[in-house]
């Protein structure tokens, strides 16, 4: 018996003008666990492809492939013998109809670094509408994987002192542990600006925020949304709206669905002033050969180690990646 589907925010009539139709699934979320080795990435894919269009290329790779119903993997489809064959012909087939935002967890904690604790949180941080500090962010990041276990223990101080569920929060003294983590990983940048701007009683008051629930700060451990803020970005092109069909995500709530919505109807400059994100509606992944094929294509991009290069998905990936070398 299956449970009722959780979350997503249909639209409540029938989107008007411009409308794309995308199918979405992602591959190595972990929840708030962002600092497990074995899923550095966060893929999060998408396709415009009609219902029709994704049961066909299914079937195709069903019949010549011989995958059976429990295995349509991206671990199985590159684990067979005709893997190469199998991959040219299935991203040839995705050519202009699909796209992949890729997310390095360790970079998108920088973001929350920056835009959570230095600037006014809010719900397009981590996204192309909030780059005002990005470069600041993206010297850190590479001075951080330089620093060894100095990095890893501030990036683990950060996810500690924001993590606000299953622990009593009453001086619980994670911002100290910070702000030592900190003070330790300045001995290998003394100059690094956003390091040297973190204050002690703004980054309190912003735990103190997450602390009392205050909803207009997105989850701060939730690289969900600025993935999907990215992917809706892409397919709007800031011409048309997006409607969303996605494998059921526990992050995608309508409370922050909701709030992503106003966010991009203020920044992303459609012409008619709307949203670009029209709604999203939540699906079983078996009942959607869209959301198969996108759950494919997500497992791909995150398991081939030149996708970010010049690999064959290179076609299909964001303009805007988090990596930064």
């Amino acid at each position: 018996m299956r449970l009722p589907l959780q979350g997503g925010l249909p639209p409540v009539q029938t989107p008007s003008g411009a409308v794309v139709e995308i199918a979405c699934d992602e591959s190595g979320f972990s929840g708030t666990n962002l600092l497990d080795p074995a899923t550095p990435v966060i893929s999060h894919a998408s396709v415009d492809l009609g219902v029709d269009e994704a049961a066909g290329i299914v079937a195709t790779l069903r019949s010549g492939f011989r995958f059976a119903p429990h295995e349509f993997k991206s671990r199985q489809l590159l684990r067979r013998p005709e893997a190469a064959e199998a991959l040219q012909w299935f991203l040839a087939a995705l050519r202009g109809r699909a796209h992949v935002h890729l997310v390095d967890k360790q970079f998108f904690l920088v973001t929350r670094v920056v835009d959570l604790l230095l600037a006014e949180p809010s719900y397009l941080a981590g996204t192309r509408l909030a780059a005002a500090h990005r470069t600041d962010a993206v010297a850190l990041h590479r001075v951080g994987r330089a620093a060894g276990p100095d990095w890893d223990a501030f990036l683990a101080a950060l996810v500690e002192m924001l993590r606000t569920k299953r622990r009593d929060r009453a001086g619980d003294g994670s911002v100290d542990r910070f702000f030592t983590a900190r003070d330790a990983l300045l001995r290998h940048a003394p100059d690094d600006a956003v390091l040297c701007a973190l204050d002690r009683g703004r980054v309190a008051a912003v735990q103190a925020r997450l602390y009392a629930e205050d909803r207009s700060i997105p989850p701060p451990l939730e690289p969900m949304l600025p993935a999907l803020a990215e992917t809706v970005l892409f397919w709007s092109a800031g011409r048309r709206r997006v409607l969303v069909v996605h494998d059921e995500q526990s992050a995608l709530t309508a409370d922050r669905l909701r709030r992503l919505q106003r966010a991009l109807a203020e920044r992303a400059g459609l012409p008619t002033g709307e949203s670009p994100l029209a709604g999203l509606v939540m699906t079983d992944s078996r009942d959607d050969p869209r959301v198969q094929v996108a759950d494919l294509l997500a497992g791909i991009a995150r398991r081939m180690p030149d996708a970010i290069d010049d690999g064959p998905l290179q076609p299909l990936l964001s303009p805007v990646s988090p990596h930064t070398g």
